[in-house]
């Protein structure tokens, strides 16, 4: 946010826990509902695993597709007022899904009326993500040099969303999917009530915003090439979310057919992942204090890579479970590093635009991992897990070997 917002913010009377943490918890709650349990959703409408992989490609290739509307139209609009607008459409969306559910539980209407969610709440989630993480760098600019304790405490409120959100879900599916996109639809709505607190970030001059409506997501691209820094972390985590993503995606398949699991036991292991990486970025954010952005970042990369590699051969369901704790709790110490380096690079004026770039290239992976994983026979998926986790320990020690000198990682 540019100092002109300065004075807007001070005549808010609203403090930081009302303006900024209750709106992003409400907002990742429902996210992580949405973007976990609609995949349960699918495997238990459609008993496919083709299908389930198919809906999480779904999910996120309208993600993608809508990033760089997204950054232009937080920085025309102001966070506050993208965040209102999609979580009202979201909730909308699921509250018709929910009445069609009921109306047809079962068949092809209702395997439809799953895909379709999946692609909308897809594209509106993405929406109010960006508007929240806006929201989030303008706070952790205002804390200065104790930024990274600002976007800990952020990822904190994601992760522990992300712990209860597919438990949650899964949880409410045994009641019925219509009640789990009922209770998804309320909270969607209190979402919505809520971004009405969140400050507005300033709306760009009118010349300005309709340069960036056509090229904010190719200004953003040409911005992270000019930050070397972000550039390679950015890489490198990249290669990191295939691997994750791969796991997200395949994981009603191996719990439930491979492990013989119920749909709850996978919200289990999201559940306990999310348990860990609040934990380690509790920890992080010490070490940090301590060691700096590269140590810690180095740390946790080796873990993720080692963690990965050892998920692709976990013989029982608890070691799988645990694995993918540690990798998900390594991959949010980087992320906690990725999002202070962001906040402190990103132009304020343009951070919308540019935080869309950062974005679609770090999940990109997400729609090839859908595509993979429906390609995939249930029993070949350890060798494409494998192969990821090559491709994610490459990518991480070339993006740390890198930025060991940088001066940016460093200060």
């Amino acid at each position: 946010m540019n100092a002109d917002a300065a004075p807007r913010h001070a005549r808010h009377p609203v403090g930081p826990l009302r303006s900024t943490y209750l709106p992003r918890t409400a907002s990742a709650l429902t996210s992580a509902m949405a973007t976990y349990g609609i995949p349960l959703l699918v495997l238990a409408t459609t008993r496919s695993a083709a299908l389930t992989g198919l809906a999480f490609a779904l999910e996120w290739v309208p993600r993608l597709a809508a990033f760089g509307w997204a950054g232009s139209l937080v920085d025309r609009r102001g966070a506050s007022s993208v965040a209102f607008l999609a979580s009202l459409g979201r909730a909308l969306a699921l509250a018709v899904g929910a009445v069609l559910l009921h109306l047809h539980p079962a068949g092809a209407g209702a395997s439809a009326t799953v895909m379709a969610l999946a692609a909308i709440t897809g594209v509106l989630t993405e929406f109010s993500y960006v508007a929240s993480e806006t929201a989030g760098a303008a706070a952790g600019r205002r804390a200065g040099a104790r930024a990274h304790r600002v976007q800990a405490v952020l990822f904190g409120i994601d992760q522990s969303a992300t712990l209860a959100g597919p438990a949650l879900a899964g949880l409410l599916l045994l009641t019925g999917p219509a009640r789990m996109l009922a209770v998804t639809t309320a909270l969607s709505l209190l979402t919505a009530l809520l971004a009405l607190r969140t400050p507005s970030s300033p709306a760009a001059p009118a010349q300005v915003a309709q340069t960036e409506t056509g090229a904010g997501l190719l200004t953003g691209l040409r911005t992270i090439r000019s930050l070397p820094a972000l550039g390679w972390l950015v890489g490198g985590l990249a290669l990191s979310n295939l691997a994750g993503a791969v796991l997200q995606a395949a994981g009603p398949v191996i719990v439930v057919n491979h492990y013989g699991q119920s749909t709850t036991a996978v919200g289990l292991v999201w559940s306990a992942a999310a348990a860990a990486t609040l934990l380690s970025v509790t920890l992080c954010r010490f070490a940090i204090d301590r060691c700096g952005l590269w140590p810690v970042g180095a740390v946790c990369a080796a873990l993720a890579s080692l963690a990965c590699f050892a998920t692709a051969h976990a013989p029982d369901y608890l070691s799988y479970l645990v694995l993918v704790a540690v990798l998900m709790a390594a991959d949010g110490g980087m992320t906690v590093v990725l999002r202070t380096l962001r906040s402190r690079l990103i132009p304020p004026e343009k951070f919308g635009s540019i935080l869309s770039a950062t974005i679609l290239i770090l999940l990109l992976p997400y729609p090839v991992a859908g595509v993979l994983t429906a390609l995939t026979p249930p029993d070949a998926l350890g060798p494409v897990i494998t192969a990821c986790a090559a491709l994610q320990a490459a990518g991480l020690a070339a993006a740390f070997a890198r930025l060991r000198t940088d001066p940016a990682l460093r200060a």
